[in-house]
């Protein structure tokens, strides 16, 4: 079962070769290019920007000049030319921003459900806005995210930098606010670190100005009301888990179908779970710290279902892990649910901020493929054209390794966009061992290992977090 054709190039508008993936997406570069020119703009600073920068403005404008948006933007545009925008017209800059590449996701949405022929579910309602909450914290955001904006990223200094420090200590035990003292703190320790600006040799403008744009946004007020999740009860069947692994810390993301006890239809959901990490627990040593959090890791590993009753489930897909709804069900085969189950599965509406081309992260299943390289780059050539593989995203910390993928006759994979090109990245694959067939994931050391190699991982995992325990057991004696 092969369910499309893809190519790889520069991009979607310039990709060699034919196939779905290569057809031309109508307006995608021009919305591109606007947000580039704004986030030039950004990089020099909005105190007193330069003609060609003030030009770059006026390109933004332009790209949403036929949206509701058009007249708040201009405004916004000219005060920003002019060095005389305030708060309010920095959020319109940032509105337009977001809603071209909320646009560019889209239609790159569009055409991956064109492509796996899977049906979207409609776009929820919009967030409750609800009261003002602490709005005081939210005008000192703004104001600190504002000031960023006047002295763009090559202006940045430790005491401009320092100002989110405050606004983060205040909103951090506030929860209706610790997702954007999140997104606050993690930014300004990014720009810290890159401190001072103007020694930077590269400026990585769209990610600033990605960070930027997000929490000007959720800093307006209403912008983090939340509606009410609903409830998942049915058989959930685990694909795959993407492990996303930084040196302060880990996070593994499930992506499984639900099929629900009232005979719906499947859909596509998420469930996952985060942890602070040392730097020195690294490799298979990270699902030690992620297990006791989510026995949903166990059953990956171990190759089982999971029964859900009554689980908090968004309107986008992520179930809110919570041990008292779900208990371990019946073996499941991954390949199996992906063969079977995930063609006729429902895919989860996005939210409007999350509405970004990197954000896209598509279940896929693909065999009949034939396997070679192109320079560093793995590349699945399927019967209409070939897919690169994104083997940088498989973790150390699995038995899946790019040697496997490069013997595998099947995968599945999540779909992605980056740098102008689609690729696949791997969550497991079927090969060949010994003259049988064997499944290998990257979620299979996830409720432990039996593997030589893992058991090392662990073993060292275990003995460095004992140190760093006994090491903090002096401290507070002390």
């Amino acid at each position: 079962m092969q369910w499309f054709a893809p190519t790889r190039g520069e991009s979607p508008q310039t990709q060699e070769g034919t196939g779905p993936l290569a057809e031309p997406i109508a307006g995608l570069d021009e919305a591109l290019a606007a947000v580039d020119a704004f986030d030039r703009a950004l990089t020099e600073g909005l105190l007193r920007p330069r003609p060609d920068r003030a030009a770059d403005l006026t390109l933004l404008a332009d790209a949403v000049a036929g949206s509701p948006l058009a007249g708040r933007v201009a405004e916004a545009a000219q005060k920003a030319a002019a060095g005389t925008a305030d708060e309010d017209h920095f959020v319109a800059l940032a509105a337009a921003r977001s809603a071209l590449l909320g646009s560019a996701h889209d239609a790159l949405a569009a055409r991956t459900a064109e492509l796996t022929g899977r049906r979207p579910e409609d776009t929820p309602a919009a967030t409750a806005a609800g009261a003002s909450h602490a709005p005081n914290l939210l005008a000192a955001a703004r104001s600190w995210l504002s000031d960023l904006a006047r002295a763009g990223w090559q202006g940045i200094d430790h005491d401009l930098v320092s100002g989110a420090a405050q606004i983060v200590s205040a909103m951090l035990p506030d929860t209706s606010l610790r997702r954007l003292a999140t997104l606050l703190d993690g930014f300004a320790a990014e720009l810290a670190a890159s401190c001072p600006g103007a020694s930077l040799e590269r400026v990585p403008a769209r990610r600033w100005a990605d960070l930027w744009a997000r929490a000007l946004l959720l800093s307006v007020p209403g912008a983090l009301g939340t509606t009410a999740p609903g409830t998942a009860t049915g058989r959930l069947l685990p694909l795959g888990v993407d492990l996303h692994e930084h040196a302060t810390a880990v996070q593994a993301q499930v992506h499984a179908v639900l099929e629900p006890a009232d005979g719906g239809a499947p859909r596509l959901v998420r469930a996952s779970v985060s942890a602070p990490k040392p730097d020195t627990v690294v490799e298979a040593g990270v699902w030690q710290l992620l297990r006791p959090h989510m026995s949903l890791l166990a059953a990956v590993g171990e190759g089982r279902a999971m029964e859900l009753d009554g689980m908090p489930l968004t309107a986008e897909g992520d179930l809110l892990w919570s041990e008292e709804h779900a208990r371990a069900g019946e073996a499941a085969d991954a390949f199996a649910t992906a063969r079977v189950t995930l063609p006729t599965a429902v895919t989860p509406a996005t939210a409007p901020l999350d509405r970004h081309p990197a954000r896209l992260a598509v279940p896929v299943f693909l065999e009949g493929y034939a396997t070679r390289r192109d320079g560093d780059t793995t590349v699945f050539d399927l019967p209409s054209g070939p897919l690169a593989v994104d083997t940088d995203r498989i973790p150390a910390a699995s038995p899946l390794t790019p040697e496997a993928v490069a013997a595998s006759r099947a995968c599945i994979g999540l779909l992605r966009w980056d740098a102008g090109a689609f690729t696949v990245q791997p969550l497991a694959v079927e090969t060949t061992v010994r003259k049988k067939t064997a499944a290998l994931h990257a979620g299979a050391w996830a409720g432990g290992t039996s593997d030589k190699a893992g058991v090392k991982a662990e073993k060292a995992a275990t003995d460095a977090v004992k140190v760093l325990r006994e090491r903090a057991g002096r401290l507070l004696r002390k």
